[in-house]
């Protein structure tokens, strides 16, 4: 059994505190928007952060309904009223928190030890409740951060005039962005038999890989809304619809409810936009091809369309800047993308016979670990 560390405790700490920060830096550079009369892009941000908290919310209670079911009803009555006013994710930081400081601190335990131990029990209860957190911070970047990232750029490329606030929020970004990928690895890591730990130049590969790629199609799609914004509305649709019907054809299963589940299918179509994740743990090789093939091709058809559509725009250095940068974060992004998954990926590590069915995801395994919801999660 994996056990949860000092090391982990403290990046928990740092993670709830860039969570709090995030929020801050959100409802300040919305009103900074709207002291200045640009109330769409004031409104927008706003939409994001209140979208991304409701279905962050709805996931969590559902997820304690689920854990305590059973149990005491007036305490999940008042977890449904903590959840309401939007504060349910600090009832698990809170949660990881106390079980993390005694698993890290407090407690001894054997990788040799049954779960039936009492600290290996508490081990168990802080790497689930992290897990979870993990989680919903995955559900968080792709609904919040990320299209936050899309529209501070198309801002900050569409006026000539950039202030401190508009940088700090594209920072704020770029840090829960990162965060939330390296972390949802650490789950998905510690929810593996029989592979190797997640090493510092592992995590190294797999951001780069995750922001690079992320950049490069964001940078894309920033340059089809400078075109026009309603083109680049209706690509995101019909990506949405995309990654919507495919993760129909996979069946998932990972909320015990109809309507849970077509929700979570919603949003893995939303994080299917911006990055590709394999929901059901199957060999993903044919399907990450296709996918970033389709991204390559679709910017450089975006990069063509500047050059013969509108050529003045070439004398820009604003333009220049991006295309460079579009072009050179897509190329390193698949040369990592290649590196990770050549010598880093967790089935490296893995027993042949652990691994023969699947690339990504611990899912419908039986030789391996039961890891509660995060075996039916995305899986990547």
């Amino acid at each position: 059994m994996m056990k949860f560390t000092k090391q982990n405790f403290f990046f928990l700490v740092g993670g709830m505190i860039i969570y709090v920060v995030d929020i801050g830096v959100d409802f300040w550079v919305a009103s900074r928007y709207f002291c200045q009369g640009q109330y769409s892009w004031s409104i927008l941000m706003l939409c994001f952060r209140g979208l991304s908290s409701l279905i962050t919310q709805v996931f969590s209670y559902e997820w304690f309904k689920n854990d305590w079911e059973g149990t005491d009803t007036g305490k999940l009555k008042l977890v449904f009223l903590v959840h309401l006013f939007q504060c349910g994710i600090f009832i698990r930081y809170w949660l990881a928190l106390k079980y993390g400081c005694q698993a890290a601190f407090k407690q001894t335990s054997s990788r040799d030890a049954s779960e039936a131990d009492p600290s290996n029990f508490i081990q168990k209860q802080a790497i689930d409740a992290v897990t979870d957190i993990n989680m919903l911070r995955v559900f968080k970047t792709f609904l919040k951060t990320t299209p936050q990232l899309f529209l501070q750029i198309y801002i900050l490329m569409e006026h000539d005039k950039t202030h401190f606030y508009q940088y700090a929020a594209i920072t704020m970004s770029f840090c829960g962005i990162s965060l939330s990928v390296v972390d949802y690895q650490i789950s998905l890591r510690k929810s593996l038999p029989d592979k190797d730990e997640f090493h510092v130049l592992s995590k190294f590969i797999y951001l780069f890989y995750k922001l690079l790629t992320i950049t490069s199609w964001i940078l894309s799609i920033s340059l089809i809304a400078l075109l026009s914004v309603r083109i680049s509305v209706i690509l995101l649709i019909f990506l949405w619809i995309c990654g919507f019907t495919w993760t129909l054809k996979q069946h998932t299963t990972f909320c015990k409810s109809t309507k849970m589940e077509y929700l979570y299918r919603t949003v893995v179509g939303i994080i299917l936009i911006f990055s590709f994740f394999n929901i059901k743990g199957r060999r993903a090789k044919v399907c990450i091809s296709i996918y970033y093939a389709t991204h390559i091709v679709v910017t450089l058809g975006i990069l063509f369309v500047y050059i013969f559509w509108k050529p003045s725009i070439i004398e820009e250095i604003c333009f220049t800047i991006v295309g460079i940068l579009t072009i050179l974060s897509l190329v390193l992004g698949i040369i990592f993308l290649v590196v990770y998954y050549s010598h880093f990926h967790p089935t490296t590590y893995c027993r042949p016979q652990a691994c023969s069915d699947e690339v990504d995801g611990v899912a419908g395994q039986k030789d391996r670990l039961k890891t509660g919801r995060f075996q039916n999660f995305l899986m990547q």
